[in-house]
Order: structure tokens, then C-alpha cells, then sequence
């Protein structure tokens, strides 16, 4: 499965669209994690981030739960961007 957390983008074919933190997390918890093949993140989640945060909570809560699934970032914000990926780098590498 892979995974598409966005609040206004459409998933791309092969995707299952999350809109929110919160939902991205309870797809997750129901999964087998060796299912995921990539979580792939957006930062700002507009209306969406009242419902767990902007993208990078995600990445906070799989750092926590110890899940280093493959991610993935699609997100246009630059100053975002780089703070989710300081994080991969640190935990994912």
C-alpha cells in the first residue's frame, strides 16, 4: 500500500489519500507494516491540520512509535521540506 497525505492534492494512481494526521495514523495502526511500501508527505495540511498537525507530526509519531517506514515528501513548502527532512536524515538514515 502507499500512502498519500495531502489536503488538497489528489492521490496519484496506486494511492490511498489521507487527509489528515490523525487519519494517516489510524491507516497505519490498522495495517501490517510491512504492507506500507511508502508514506508520502505533504507539510501544510490547511483545514486538515486541526485534526493532528501540520505533516511533519506524522513523521514525530512514526519517530516515537518507531516505525521507519519508507517516506516520501511531495510538499511545496520549502522552510517544511527541510525541517522533514532534518528529521528523516536523523532517524531514517
Amino acid at each position: 500500500m502507499k500512502i498519500w497525505l495531502d489536503d488538497i492534492r489528489p492521490a496519484p494512481a496506486g494511492y490511498v489519500l489521507v487527509r489528515s494526521v490523525n487519519e494517516a495514523k489510524r491507516l497505519i495502526s490498522s495495517m501490517d507494516k510491512d504492507a506500507i511500501e511508502v508514506v508520502d508527505c505533504d507539510h501544510d495540511l490547511g483545514d486538515y491540520a486541526s485534526d493532528g498537525g501540520d505533516g511533519i507530526k506524522l513523521l514525530d509519531w512514526l519517530v516515537e512509535t518507531e516505525n521507519f517506514l519508507p517516506i516520501q515528501l511531495h510538499t511545496a513548502n520549502p522552510v517544511g521540506r527541510a525541517n522533514m527532512e532534518r528529521l528523516i536524515r536523523r532517524y531514517w538514515e
